[in-house]
């Protein structure tokens, strides 16, 4: 039976090709957004050269991960935000027995990273949060319901210098509610949550950390998104 025609077997699939160590060594590590080689891949993942091509061919025939040719290198990545969300939320899924949750994410990692390409950890959470608070996002009642942008929400965003009807038009989902692994709770994922992050980086909100998903919040970053989200200022979670 053809896969692709039964979502059940596409499921089956997709869930074995993650399921393998060496496979999902190789798709965390991709889920800073940042392009890797597959000698790269293949020391993160613990396996020789050769069997890192097998298995970055299996992740790339079920539509995993992304290859980008650039000179004599091949550059791998995930392959959209959806990929990214599904893995942050198996991480939720490994999280053990319903016993009280206490983080043991680094603590610069907690505090402020990325998500492929939207703003994870307390900080995500936190916007998600306010942005709700302040009724700028509708719907979302279901955990795989998408977000719209309120008027006022559009107003909001708008003003942060982000162009809703452009970030509306790009083929992939507008917003949602992406699980933190971190912080068992969503931030704000799609291209609403792309174009946040772009904003905060442009206007140096945040900084993000050398080879790393770590974002540093800025002074400044902490003033603006105090006085535009309602954020506390000085939070030692932050």
């Amino acid at each position: 039976m053809n896969a692709d025609g039964d979502p059940d077997a596409a499921v089956s699939r997709i869930a074995a090709a993650i399921g393998e160590p060496a496979r999902a060594r190789m798709l965390y590590c991709l889920i800073d957004g940042r392009a890797r080689t597959s000698t790269e891949l293949a020391i993160i993942a613990q396996v020789n050269p050769s069997t890192a091509s097998v298995h970055l061919h299996r992740l790339k025939t079920d539509r995993l991960v992304a290859v980008l040719p650039q000179g004599k290198h091949r550059y791998y990545n995930l392959a959209g935000a959806n990929v990214a969300a599904a893995l942050e939320a198996l991480r939720v899924l490994a999280g053990g027995a319903r016993s009280a949750f206490v983080p043991n994410t680094p603590s610069q990692l907690r505090a402020a990273r990325t998500c492929y390409d939207h703003i994870a950890g307390v900080l995500g959470v936190a916007l998600h949060d306010r942005c709700k608070a302040l009724g700028w996002l509708s719907g979302g009642r279901n955990a795989d319901d998408d977000y719209e942008l309120t008027p006022s929400g559009s107003k909001a965003f708008e003003n942060l210098g982000i162009d809703v009807e452009t970030t509306r038009a790009l083929r992939r989902r507008f917003a949602f509610a992406c699980v933190d692994w971190s912080e068992r709770r969503p931030h704000l994922g799609g291209a609403v949550g792309a174009a946040l992050l772009s904003i905060a980086m442009k206007r140096k909100w945040v900084i993000q950390e050398l080879d790393s998903r770590a974002l540093s919040i800025t002074r400044f970053g902490r003033r603006e998104m105090r006085i535009r989200f309602g954020l506390p200022d000085g939070s030692d979670s932050l």
